[in-house]
């Protein structure tokens, strides 16, 4: 198998996307990558990231393959999760405190820290809109950080996403009693229930 073929072989795996790192990894120098890009007419829509012309610009997923720890959360899961019909302005991700965010920010994204025990509590993978692989937050740990963070989301927003959440056929009220309690928002958590409940 040539180079190229190789390379064909990467772009059909990742649904029309390839990195620089991945053509390394397989022993293809930046040159040949470069010659790759330039004879297949590749776009280039992120630092070492590239697509074919005909596939549809996923922003989620470029995210994801630039920040490959990061879990989409808040506005962005409740979307994905489809507690709200309102797509985002930008998009949310939650990152181990600590980790550096500055990148993120200055590209548009709200960003979210938590410490490390609790980062992966409720990871999830799902599909992007367009149908790429990406993490994501459960139903239940997204209701407890959307109020977690009610001082900056809109309380229609919260109250919407859990009437949603509470009409869900597989809703596990067990689990999100058990997260509120993990994210210290268990009485709030309760007060919503008896009204909606």
């Amino acid at each position: 198998m040539d180079k190229f073929e190789i390379m064909d072989k990467i772009v059909q795996r990742n649904d029309g996307y390839i990195r620089t790192s991945e053509a390394t990894k397989n022993d293809i120098s930046r040159t040949h990558f470069l010659k790759y890009v330039e004879t297949k007419h590749l776009i280039r829509v992120a630092h070492g990231i590239y697509m074919t012309e005909d596939t549809w610009q996923d922003d989620m997923y470029i995210t994801q393959i630039r920040y490959s720890e990061a879990i989409f959360s808040h506005e962005t899961a409740a979307y994905l999760l489809q507690l709200t019909d309102r797509e985002p302005f930008e998009l949310s991700l939650t990152l181990k405190a600590g980790k550096s965010s500055t990148s993120l920010i200055k590209s548009g994204v709200t960003v979210y820290k938590i410490k490390e025990k609790l980062f992966e509590v409720g990871l999830i993978s799902l599909e992007s809109p367009t149908g790429h692989k990406i993490r994501s937050y459960n139903d239940e740990r997204t209701i407890c950080d959307l109020i977690r963070n009610r001082s900056s989301i809109e309380i229609q927003e919260i109250q919407s996403a859990l009437k949603t959440y509470l009409r869900k056929k597989d809703r596990n009220i067990p689990k999100l009693m058990k997260y509120s309690k993990l994210f210290s928002v268990d009485s709030i958590i309760s007060q919503y229930m008896e009204v909606l409940l």
